[in-house]
C-alpha cells in the first residue's frame, strides 16, 4: 500500500508539471482509484469528460465505477444510460446491466405484463432513503440536501471568438438582440429569454460561445453539467434541477447553460426506468416557465449528438432555435493559434499558412499540434541536436501532419443522420458543410 501510495504521489507531482497531460490525468485518477481515493478520483474523471478528449468515454465508464464503489449506484445507472445512446458497446451494455441488478432493477424491458421497474436502489448497508421517516434529522443533507451555485460574470464577448461569423450573427439576433432592446420585440408580442441549442462535434468552442454571449449582455453565467443536477437519492435530482432554475431566475439576466445536454435530455423512449423519464419532464417544466418566470433567462446547451436529444426539447420556447457550431473557420484557426502560442518562446510564425494547413482541425485539435510541436521542441532541445529553442512554423507544420483531426469521426456520423433522418431539414448545414 505504501509504495502504491508513493506511485499515486509521483504522478501528481507529474500531473502538476503537466496539467493538460490527459494520459497522465488518466493515470492519476487510476491510481488513486486503487488507493481508495474515490473523490478525487471522481474530480479527475469529471475533468477528463468536460476535456472531452480521446480518452472521455473511458473516463465516463470509470466515473461510474468510481460511483459504485461508493455505493452511488442511482449516478452510476444514469451516466452508463446516457452514455449508451452515443457509445451502445458490448461492455457499457453489461456493466450497465450488472449495476442495473445491484439496484433491485429488472435488466429485461418493460412489458405490459411486466411489474414496473423499481424506483429506487436496493439500500446498500448503512444507507437510508430521503423519504424515509428514519432518515429525517439525521443528517445533514435533510436540512440543506442542495449545494448553492456559483455564477460567473464572464470577462469575453463575441470580440474573443475568432472567426464563426455566421454563428455570431444567428446568436445575436435570436437571443442577444432581445434582450438589449426588449421594447422593440414586446411590440410584436415576443419576449427576451428562452433557448438556443448548439451543436456541432467536440473540441469547436461551443462552451466557448455560451460564456461570450454572457459577457455580450453582462449576464450572470453558469455552466451546468450532468454530474451538477444527479443525486443518489429519489427525487433529489429533479430538486436540484428546480433549485438550479430558481436561482437563475433570481439572477436574472442570466445564461444558462447545460453542456452535453443530450446527457440529462435524452429521448424519453430510449430510458426504461421512470425515474429517468420524471427528471426529463422536470427539465421541460422549468424551461416553460410552469414553476417560475424565465423572463431574462438565457437557456443556452450544447451536444455533439443532436439526435438523441427528446423531440419535445426541441418546440418553440424550449430549444427552438438550434444552431451548428462546425470546426473553427480560416479566420478562427489564426486567433486559435496565437492564443495557443501567446507567450510561449516562438519565431515570428505564419499563422495564414498554419491555418490553410489545418482545414477540418477542432480547436481541441489545433491545442494537440501546438502541444506535439513542443514536446518534439524540448525533446531535441535536451538531446542537443539543435540550435534553437524557438518553436518554429516548421515546428508546427510538421505536428500538423502527425496530427488526426478528430471532427473526421463525428461527421462521418452526422452525414448519415443528416441524409437519412433529416425530418424538417434540421441537419441542412451539416450538408451544406461537407458540401452534400
Amino acid at each position: 500500500m505504501k509504495d502504491s501510495t508513493n506511485n499515486t504521489s509521483e504522478l501528481k507531482k507529474a500531473l502538476n508539471a503537466s496539467p493538460e497531460n490527459s494520459t497522465l490525468r488518466m493515470l492519476v485518477a487510476d491510481a488513486l482509484v486503487q488507493d481508495g481515493a474515490y473523490k478525487e478520483a471522481e474530480e479527475h474523471f469529471k475533468h477528463l469528460i468536460s476535456a472531452n478528449g480521446d480518452n472521455a468515454k473511458d473516463a465516463q465508464v470509470k466515473l461510474a465505477e468510481c460511483f459504485y464503489k461508493q455505493n452511488r449506484l442511482k449516478e452510476a445507472i444514469v451516466i452508463l444510460e446516457a452514455l449508451q445512446n452515443s457509445d451502445p458497446s458490448l461492455k457499457n451494455k453489461l456493466l450497465l446491466e450488472q449495476f442495473l441488478i445491484e439496484a433491485g432493477e429488472s435488466k429485461e424491458p418493460e412489458t405490459g405484463n411486466q411489474q414496473n421497474a423499481i424506483e429506487k436502489p436496493k439500500l446498500l448497508k448503512g444507507e437510508q432513503h430521503l423519504d424515509d421517516d428514519s432518515y429525517k434529522g439525521s443528517d445533514v443533507r435533510s436540512e440543506n440536501p442542495f449545494i448553492g451555485w456559483n455564477f460567473e460574470k464572464p470577462s469575453i464577448n463575441f470580440s474573443d471568438v475568432g472567426g464563426m461569423r455566421e454563428v455570431k450573427e444567428e446568436i445575436d439576433f435570436k437571443i442577444i438582440q432581445p434582450t438589449k432592446k426588449p421594447e422593440l420585440y414586446e411590440m410584436y408580442g415576443k419576449k427576451a429569454g428562452g433557448g438556443i441549442l448548439m451543436y456541432g462535434p467536440p473540441g469547436c468552442g461551443k462552451t466557448h460561445i455560451a460564456k461570450a454571449v454572457a459577457g455580450e449582455i453582462n449576464a450572470s453565467f453558469i455552466s451546468v453539467e450532468l454530474y451538477d443536477i444527479l443525486d443518489m437519492y429519489i427525487g433529489n435530482s429533479e430538486k436540484r434541477l428546480h433549485q438550479l432554475f430558481e436561482q437563475v431566475r433570481r439572477n436574472a439576466p442570466a445564461v444558462l447553460f447545460f453542456d452535453e445536454v443530450d446527457a440529462i435530455a435524452a429521448s424519453r423512449s430510449d430510458f426504461r426506468k421512470s425515474n429517468s423519464r420524471s427528471l426529463i419532464n422536470q427539465f421541460l417544466s422549468e424551461l416553460d416557465g410552469i414553476s417560475g418566470n424565465n423572463e431574462g433567462v438565457l437557456v443556452l446547451a450544447a451536444t455533439n449528438a443532436p439526435w438523441h436529444l427528446d423531440n419535445a426539447f426541441r418546440r418553440e420556447g424550449r430549444f427552438g432555435r438550434i444552431i451548428f457550431v462546425p470546426p473553427p473557420d480560416y479566420e478562427a484557426r489564426i486567433e486559435i493559434l496565437k492564443i495557443l502560442t501567446h507567450k510561449k518562446p516562438i519565431e515570428a510564425l505564419d499563422f495564414a499558412s498554419i491555418s490553410k494547413k489545418t482545414n477540418g482541425f477542432s480547436g481541441a485539435d489545433l491545442k494537440l499540434v501546438v502541444d506535439m510541436a513542443i514536446e518534439e521542441k524540448i525533446r531535441i532541445s535536451i538531446k542537443g541536436g539543435e540550435s534553437s529553442s524557438l518553436l518554429s512554423n516548421k515546428d508546427l507544420l510538421s505536428a500538423v501532419k502527425k496530427a488526426n483531426p478528430s471532427c473526421k469521426e463525428w461527421f462521418a456520423t452526422a452525414k448519415n443522420y443528416a441524409l437519412y433522418s433529416n425530418e424538417g431539414g434540421q441537419y441542412d448545414e451539416i450538408l451544406e458543410y461537407l458540401k452534400l
